[in-house]
């Protein structure tokens, strides 16, 4: 889910097309990915991509031909997992689970009911990484050369710091998290783009790559990056529930006038805050705080890119999962280092 900063981090979006990353390195939240690829990459009634046991491949075809588009352009990718969540996040991830269940028996409704359109929005919604498919995932991307890394706690955390130590240009989720986390870039979009349907409507948008620049977007706002923080904790993290009745752009405005105390959800100033003083507040944003602004991260890695072990790939996803040979080889492909040229260096 992660903070919901995008409305006031929406105006400093850049659009760009995927040319923009060639020659550079990008650092991917891959439990954020995974799940766009679960949610994302399915049939017309919702219903995820399966091998012939019945296991859902939806995560391992992303993997293999949405990465396939990237590398193919020149852009190296390296993926970052998460460890052992931190405790303040259990309740974050039952709740989750709950509106998962929820939008299964809306999802089989719905197809009960005929309604495609409306299944296939309450499918993705029930999408769950699990244990099976990060390690199925992690052979998959050692197969195709791409290097993985594996965090201590959270894996946004770790991209984070390592975008901050010029390991790769940006961070790579869907989520605006990474910008608390600190990373100087966030890439957004880099593997969904085209046409994308409005929930409950008839319209669609068309998606396409975007960065933020943390210290441009910081600059806009008038705020610091701590200040970018109690703004996330303000309205709610995924370890916290946030002050009632607090939406980005009035935490933006609170924390950048201090007319609220963080810690106890009190007014400070005059007005409409003084008048309702009486919220609850956040009595760990200490806690909270530390989590984001010196989160646990390793140096505990290696970062090497290799060429595809062909015979491994074939293994995992024809041979185990019924993938069509042709496709996989047609997708192989495009991992092939290409040569350069002497306009491609200048």
């Amino acid at each position: 889910m992660g903070v919901a900063i995008g409305d006031i981090i929406a105006p400093y979006n850049r659009k760009h097309n995927l040319d923009f990353f060639r020659f550079k390195t990008l650092v991917v939240d891959g439990q954020n990915i995974l799940y766009q690829f679960l949610s994302s990459i399915r049939q017309r009634d919702g219903t995820p991509l399966m091998d012939s046991k019945g296991r859902i491949t939806s995560h391992l075809s992303g993997i293999l031909y949405r990465n396939s588009n990237i590398v193919e352009n020149d852009t190296k990718l390296i993926y970052v997992f998460d460890g052992k969540p931190i405790e303040l996040k259990h309740r974050t991830l039952d709740e989750r689970s709950t509106r998962k269940r929820k939008a299964e028996i809306e999802w089989a409704k719905a197809i009960k009911e005929g309604d495609l359109a409306k299944a296939k929005s309450k499918a993705s919604q029930t999408s769950r990484v699990t244990r099976e498919m990060i390690e199925d995932s992690k052979q998959l991307l050692d197969a195709l050369g791409i290097p993985v890394v594996q965090a201590p706690r959270e894996g946004e955390a770790q991209a984070s710091y390592m975008v901050q130590k010029n390991v790769g240009f940006a961070c790579v989720s869907q989520d605006y998290d990474s910008l608390l986390f600190g990373a100087p870039n966030l890439a957004r979009n880099i593997a969904i783009t085209g046409r994308k349907k409005l929930p409950y409507r008839n319209e669609y948008v068309e998606i396409s790559p975007e960065t933020i620049e943390l210290s441009g977007a910081l600059e806009g706002l008038g705020i610091t990056r701590e200040e970018l923080v109690d703004i996330g904790i303000l309205i709610g993290t995924d370890f916290n529930d946030g002050v009632s009745g607090y939406g980005p752009k009035k935490a933006l405005t609170a924390i950048k006038e201090k007319k609220i105390d963080l810690k106890t959800g009190m007014g400070i100033g005059t007005g409409i805050e003084k008048e309702k003083e009486m919220r609850r507040g956040i009595e760990n944003c200490e806690e909270l705080r530390n989590i984001f602004l010196n989160p646990e991260v390793t140096d505990d890695f290696e970062i090497e890119w290799k060429e595809p072990n062909t015979q491994k790939v074939f293994k995992i996803l024809c041979d185990e999962h019924d993938f069509s040979e042709e496709r996989v080889k047609k997708a192989l492909e495009k991992f092939k280092p290409k040569k350069q040229t002497m306009l491609d260096l200048f």
